[in-house]
């Protein structure tokens, strides 16, 4: 099949993205962000290609955009578009291009949000201008949302459309956005791409520890930092079960073909030994995590503290939060309370779904010796608020990399960049698969 989206899409997504770095959308957590401008360039794009934005905002800065594009079929179900406009914070001093550049280099866009995930807003963006000037109706009706606060707690982004503005997404079935559809070299010569069909719920934890506050020199058998210490360390060195999902099965089950190696599902530890580099597309899904990532304790050396508190990192599977539960509440013993600090769902999408077939031959279609497995995501996106509405998610942002390019290391790391050419493939494969969805 010809290319249909045209040249013109293909300048257009590096400099949405190139654009869309350079406007600071900085969340560092606790309500410090500024979307706004972010939203308000995306809207124009749309509204220069004849489609009506809606500019939303729980909170004054925090914008969210959403839109609707008509299919042919009124009967189908809608399709949502999903991606966010803010980003994690970056030292300009750690890297070799100023973080909010946008700066084109030797075929490579720089800077924060360059792969999570403004290249997406971009590609979008780029795909549906395509379509307006080729005069291009989808055959359902497609829902474009660009969201705030995704990298914090979605409550002025995701979490605030899906509870307030539901009727906007009236219809939509299933949604596609970040982390899917990219090159993952083997190192074999194998190039595989993963289309999340998947995501571990999110448990961010609070742990607090109270005791009997004192004079450092004395002895104390109520010592709150002990006790957190103790409840951390035992959390930090538990050894989960293995609970692989039907995602993380039929992942398992296709890269052990891609392998030609045996699926052994009962032994998946040896399987994932079998699967060399491949594995790191599967081996942080096949069970329930908590890292401790935070402390806090005491004001002065000689000054025992009647309370410590640590947080935790935890990621717990489909079907897999009653375990999680009461594994903590085994692991922090009756000295050491927990609670959530953020929660939310896990997820799981059909692999055997006519939209899974889809975006496995569009990508197929660009890249012809690529390999397309499903996986479940470690982590997790705005897709967990949008199932509240009933909206299946998919990871879907078609990248093609060159080898070498490590793109987990792009998610929140120094020096995020993207090549112009993984762009353009983008746009080619969203296009196709928007086509046929």
């Amino acid at each position: 099949m010809a290319e249909q989206v045209g040249g013109q899409a293909l300048d257009e997504v590096v400099t949405f993205t190139s654009d869309l770095i350079r406007i600071d959308t900085t969340n560092r957590g606790g309500g410090d962000c500024q979307e706004r401008p972010a939203a308000e360039y995306a809207a124009a794009r749309l509204a220069e290609a004849g489609i009506e934005p809606t500019l939303l905002e729980r909170t004054k800065g925090r914008t969210n955009v959403v839109a609707r594009v008509e299919g042919t079929d009124p009967g189908a179900g809608a399709l949502l578009l999903h991606g966010h406009l803010d980003v994690v914070p970056a030292e300009a001093a750690d890297w070799s291009v100023h973080p909010f550049s946008g700066e084109v280099r030797d075929g490579v866009v720089w800077g924060r949000g360059a792969v999570d995930m403004k290249n997406m807003d971009a590609m979008i963006l780029a795909v549906l201008r395509a379509w307006a000037r080729q005069g291009v109706r989808p055959r359902r009706d497609i829902v474009i949302a660009f969201t705030a606060d995704e990298e914090a707690s979605a409550e002025d982004g995701s979490g605030f459309l899906a509870d307030a503005h539901a009727a906007l997404f009236e219809g939509c079935t299933e949604g596609i956005s970040e982390s899917g559809a990219f090159t993952f070299h083997d190192g074999n010569g194998r190039q595989i791409y993963p289309i999340a069909a998947g995501e571990r719920g999110t448990a961010w934890l609070k742990l607090t520890a109270r005791g009997r506050a004192g004079h450092g020199s004395k002895v104390n058998r109520d010592n709150a930092v002990t006790r957190l210490s103790a409840a951390i360390t035992r959390i930090g060195e538990h050894e989960w079960p293995l609970r692989p999902t039907a995602t993380v099965r039929a992942a398992l089950t296709e890269l052990a073909a891609l392998y030609g190696i045996d699926s052994d599902l009962t032994d998946i530890d040896a399987l994932l030994d079998k699967l060399g580099p491949a594995a790191k597309l599967v081996e942080s899904t096949v069970r329930n995590s908590a890292n401790p990532t935070m402390l806090n304790a005491g004001y002065k050396v000689n000054v025992i503290p009647g309370e410590a508190v640590a947080q935790v990192d935890g990621r717990y599977l489909p079907g897999g939060e009653d375990e999680f539960r009461e594994t903590l509440d085994r692991l922090t013993g009756p000295d050491v309370e927990w609670e959530f600090h953020h929660r939310e769902v896990a997820l799981e999408s059909p692999v055997d779904s006519a939209t899974f077939a889809r975006m496995r031959a569009a990508v197929e279609e660009f890249a012809p010796e690529g390999h397309v497995v499903p996986y479940c995501m470690s982590g997790g996106t705005d897709a967990k608020q949008f199932s509240r509405l009933g909206i299946t998610g998919y990871g879907f942002t078609p990248l093609k990399l060159p080898e070498g390019y490590d793109y987990g290391a792009m998610f929140h790391g120094v020096d995020e960049r993207v090549p112009v050419e993984a762009l353009h493939f983008g746009v080619r494969v969203l296009d196709r698969f928007l086509r046929t969805a």
